[in-house]
């Protein structure tokens, strides 16, 4: 009673405020910028992926011509590139009698997938004021270098905060694909202390993409490889990542558009394939 008046509180309504405040604080803490890999404007397009590279390394993209039906897995799977007959060989496929049709559903998902990778290499070769073949031009991706990895994380992992540990990707572009899961999490500033981690949201139909070390490299660090990691939740958890590398005879080199007298290049010109043997004799997988 205040003032003499009483005041009578709905208490399933303070829950459904509640409810929404809670809401609107997540969605707030994990909003991506979306891209639209369909849109006919590549200019704007290509603007709102500079804006995103700079800001989060991280960008949900939709409309990529990928049907959802594509790639149903079971557990940890990894595809190498189809195209190179010498890698190609490395690949080992169920027998037809185990899986009918999965290799070929997981074929036609890896190319479409690539396909739908070149058209963002292209967008992201304007965003950064540089012809939009450039990177087909100096031999990143006109032979196709990408691993498709299919992920199974188990629901339960004792006391550990995480199933899969803090990093980032080394390539130059990673596309994820999730069950609706959560447990993706991203650190966007990783040279802080204590590291802040902000929960990813699930956007039905839309591939999580983020910026790998070598595309870091090649802009001077103008785009970010942003630190992320999967938390336990306690759910059984599926994702596919299709990691983009350049070709390994690719020298990855600062862009020019990317450094200034002001602003020298950071790194060493590297061939992709020398930096791949060098971090995984450190730290194979």
């Amino acid at each position: 009673m205040i003032g003499g008046n009483y005041i009578y509180i709905n208490l399933p309504l303070l829950e459904l405020l509640e409810l929404r405040r809670r809401k609107k604080k997540i969605s707030a803490a994990m909003k991506l910028p979306v891209i639209d890999l369909s849109s006919r404007d590549s200019v704007s397009t290509a603007i709102a992926i500079r804006q995103a590279c700079i800001e989060y390394g991280f960008f949900y993209l939709v409309n990529h011509g990928v049907e959802k039906e594509l790639g149903d897995s079971k557990e940890s799977y990894y595809i190498g590139p189809i195209a190179d007959s010498a890698n190609a060989k490395l690949n080992q496929w169920p027998s037809e009698e185990s899986l009918g049709n999965w290799r070929s559903s997981m074929e036609s998902f890896y190319w479409k997938l690539f396909e739908a990778g070149k058209k963002l290499f292209s967008l992201i070769a304007l965003s950064l004021n540089l012809d939009q073949h450039f990177f087909e031009k100096i031999g990143a991706i006109d032979k196709p270098s990408a691993f498709l990895r299919l992920l199974r994380y188990p629901g339960e992992m004792g006391g550990h905060e995480e199933i899969c540990s803090a990093h980032s990707d080394c390539g130059a572009l990673t596309l994820l694909i999730t069950d609706g899961v959560p447990g993706l999490q991203i650190c966007r500033d990783k040279s802080k202390e204590p590291r802040v981690w902000e929960d990813v949201s699930y956007m039905e139909g839309a591939f999580i993409v983020n910026i790998g070390d070598l595309m870091e490299r090649w802009t001077n660090c103008l785009y970010k490889s942003t630190m992320h990691r999967v938390k336990r939740t306690g759910k059984e958890r599926y994702s596919m990542a299709f990691f983009l590398d350049p070709h390994p005879d690719c020298v990855v080199e600062c862009i020019e558009t990317c450094c200034s007298q002001s602003s020298p290049p950071r790194f060493s010109p590297i061939r992709s394939g020398d930096y791949m043997h060098e971090l995984f004799t450190i730290s194979p997988v």
